[in-house]
């Protein structure tokens, strides 16, 4: 059982102590993994790493008896959490614009959420959300590869399922995904 399952636990049992002991173990496998994401990325870009964890973290300890039942619990939640940030930012931002034109989406191109223009974003969430209605388990794959910039391997040990069905359904949630993004665009 590794250090995070045991202070899930605790957290679980009510201990106030170890949402503070989980912060720093979290907060450096949450950092990583936007830092790695990040640093593929061109200079310049107005959503740095650390501001989304951070953000993403008082969305996750807003409760104040949080209840993460494993690691794999808790990353989802995180990529839940890390999604509200990124779409209610591109909402802002876009409620800021005026005139915004038709747009291309491609989903081989849209790597890291942080990186995507506002506009693509909102519409990415709402292709998102219907994706969630009818397959709740490739949406959440999309949470997570998309949001959280997990790649197939960690997808699949976070999910509990190996990595051959990782990239079959990775495939099927971006044919899905492409379909309704094309469909939303043109209404």
């Amino acid at each position: 059982m590794s250090d995070v399952t045991r202070i899930l636990d605790r957290v679980q049992q009510g201990d106030a102590k170890a949402a503070e002991d989980l912060l720093p173990l979290v907060y450096q496998e949450l950092r990583k993994l936007a830092a790695q994401k990040m640093a593929l990325q061109p200079p310049g870009q107005t959503l740095q790493a650390t501001a989304l964890v951070h953000e993403a973290w008082l969305r996750l300890t807003a409760d104040s008896q949080p209840s993460w039942n494993d690691r794999q619990h808790f990353f989802r939640a995180a990529a839940e959490a890390m999604r509200h940030v990124l779409v209610d930012r591109a909402r802002v931002k876009e409620s800021q614009k005026r005139g915004a034109g038709p747009f291309r989406v491609s989903l081989d191109e849209v790597d890291l959420a942080t990186t995507t223009p506002p506009e693509i974003l909102l519409v990415v969430d709402e292709a998102l959300q219907a994706l969630e209605r009818e397959h709740p388990d490739k949406a959440e794959l999309v949470k997570l590869r998309f949001y959280v910039g997990l790649n197939v391997t960690e997808t699949a040990q976070t999910l509990g399922l190996s990595e051959k069905t990782i990239q079959r359904n990775w495939i099927h949630a971006r044919a899905w995904l492409f379909r309704e993004i094309n469909r939303l665009m043109r209404t």
